[in-house]
């Protein structure tokens, strides 16, 4: 008999916490979280993670741990904490179980591309967590209330009747239960942070600072609240006057290892799925993020990677965060970059720290609108880590020194980095440069190459990879000419050939390229990529394709600079 014990199923697709426990899926035990709320008595707390950081796992296991099921017809949650860390805490937790009455948002739909489409969106939640709860209904005794209530279940309020719905809402849920309520809310920035991309930021505020400041700020109904997000948001922007309120951002300490998988947590996954000698591949490519003190993995690339790894072990690891959203914060970082902050991408690149001052609290408007507020959301978002303490200044500022988590992240600057170029080298006028390339002229050559260079930004530690694409995307634009790249010809490989189509007019154009870390060894360097094209017998080759001129370029790389040989005079 095999005693062999099934690993269980990865919680992929299934974001929901009833979900990840009723399907026997894998589950990394967070449920303390539930304690450490209740030992600390919270009012008002913002959690902020970056996306797939579990914030939504989060929530709905704080949903199906406290709310009281029975009137809206569901089923009991008890049995869905069996064995869980909060059952073993003991009876006096464990008895807030089901107890409480919970109105639970998800702000994450709002994203429309005008305010009147937000709005209609949020409006609309708001309304189906109405239609939720209309059990209270037969006991609201005020015709005029009944009334409202059938209005905003109806999702057909006013502009007026909105920023009173949820404290509306949590008085109706209270007369019912006898009980005051829990408010979640999961994605709490979503339409913040959409509205600045378009435009409508100031209106977006104006209805959501009232929705939240009437339901979360002296609310006698209110028991505790939580939401989560992304970006801490100033409470200037939508929490004016909160002291109830307790924002735990990844600078906080408290609370810190319950989003993300902890070092131990990620050694327990690969040991029951069997692939402990992964540990240092999953460490590389997915961990590196500090949260208060706690070291910690991206969960959701985690997942997938030792999914792939099930199927096929040599599976190599993959930027899987690069594809959940559209990255829209690096994107218009990366390519508002000036000459400073590309000196200072670079430097994050190949694995260096930068110095920054932080403004942790800002509003959404003002991190998007400067561009050196940026450095805060690609903190909060995820694209940068704090490395080691900061230094605390005037005015809530905290200056401290980030890094590149790890190599999923350097994945996607480097994607960003190339669209940027592309972008770039699509405005600009390259008639001077190609004249150059196909009439020898090696010192216009340099000359406009390195202008194109001061303009980039070089990373993968200046490595001959990024020479090579740097090089194939400038001479791309070159009508009438193909490029052939690391093509096998002659004896040898050449890095890159352009050609015309055709041959008769056109000229076939080999380039191989070197890179030396010292300015002074340009020469040389030069010299020995020239030799190898003359070695290669790469263009006899085109001489056999039938091109008649057949031009030879050996250039040395060294950070923005370079040097040009041609066949000619060598």
């Amino acid at each position: 008999m095999n005693s062999k014990r099934t690993p269980a199923p990865l919680p992929i697709g299934k974001p929901l916490f009833d979900n990840v426990i009723e399907s026997g899926c894998y589950y990394v035990d967070k449920t303390l979280l539930v304690k450490e709320l209740l030992d600390r008595e919270p009012g008002v707390t913002l959690y902020t993670r970056p996306r797939r950081f579990g914030k939504t796992l989060a929530q709905t296991m704080l949903k199906c741990f406290f709310e009281d099921t029975a009137p809206v017809g569901g089923k009991d949650t008890r049995a869905l904490f069996n064995g869980l860390k909060i059952e073993n805490a003991g009876g006096r937790y464990m008895e807030h179980q089901g107890r409480y009455p919970v109105i639970f948002l998800s702000f994450k739909e709002a994203k429309g591309a005008s305010f009147d489409e937000s709005y209609a969106q949020l409006t609309g939640d708001i309304a189906g967590e109405f239609r939720r709860h209309h059990y209270v209904f037969e006991k609201i005794a005020n015709n005029e209330d009944k009334a409202l209530f059938e209005t905003l279940a109806s999702g057909k309020g006013t502009r007026e009747n909105y920023p009173l719905s949820l404290r509306f809402l949590c008085e109706c849920l209270e007369n019912y239960h006898g009980q005051k309520v829990i408010i979640l809310i999961d994605e709490y920035d979503t339409p913040l942070v959409n509205s600045c991309f378009h435009g409508f930021y100031d209106e977006q505020v104006n209805f959501i600072r009232p929705l939240l400041g009437d339901a979360l700020k002296d609310n006698p109904h209110l028991q505790f609240a939580v939401l989560a997000g992304c970006l801490p948001i100033s409470r200037e922007s939508i929490f004016t006057g909160f002291d109830n309120l307790e924002i735990i951002s990844v600078l906080t300490s408290q609370y810190s290892g319950y989003f993300g998988f902890t070092q131990d947590e990620m050694d327990a996954m690969l040991k029951h799925y069997g692939l402990a000698s992964k540990a240092q591949v999953v460490r590389d490519w997915y961990d590196g993020y500090l949260f208060g003190d706690t070291q910690v993995y991206n969960p959701w690339s985690s997942i997938l990677v030792v999914s792939g790894w099930l199927a096929y072990i040599n599976e190599t690891p993959k930027p899987y965060w690069a594809n959940t959203s559209a990255n829209d914060i690096i994107r218009e970082f990366v390519h508002a970059a000036d000459g400073e902050t590309r000196a200072e991408i670079e430097i994050l690149m190949s694995g260096g720290t930068i110095s920054k001052t932080i403004h942790e609290y800002i509003t959404c408007g003002e991190t998007y609108r400067d561009s050196k507020n940026l450095w805060n959301a690609l903190l909060f978002a995820g694209y940068l880590k704090k490395t080691g303490g900061g230094r605390q200044g005037e005015g809530g500022k905290l200056t401290l020194d980030l890094s590149v988590p790890n190599r999923e992240i350097r994945y996607i600057y480097a994607a960003k980095i190339h669209e940027r170029f592309k972008n770039r080298i699509s405005e600009k006028n390259l008639d001077a440069l190609f004249d150059a390339i196909l009439n020898g002229n090696v010192k216009i050559f340099k000359t406009e190459l390195e202008a194109l260079l001061s303009e980039s930004i070089i990373h993968a530690d200046s490595a001959e990879n990024f020479y090579h694409g740097f090089m194939t995307g400038i001479l791309s634009r070159l009508n009438g000419y193909l490029i052939k790249s690391n093509r096998e010809t002659g004896k040898g490989r050449s890095d890159l050939v352009m050609y015309g189509i055709d041959k008769k007019t056109g000229k076939a154009v080999v380039f191989e390229f070197r890179v030396t870390p010292k300015y002074h060894e340009l020469p040389a360097a030069c010299a020995e990529a020239l030799s190898e094209i003359e070695n290669s017998g790469c263009a006899a080759h085109w001489n056999g394709e039938g091109y008649s001129g057949v031009m030879k370029y050996g250039i040395g790389f060294c950070g923005k600079n370079c040097e040009i040989r041609n066949g000619d005079v060598l």
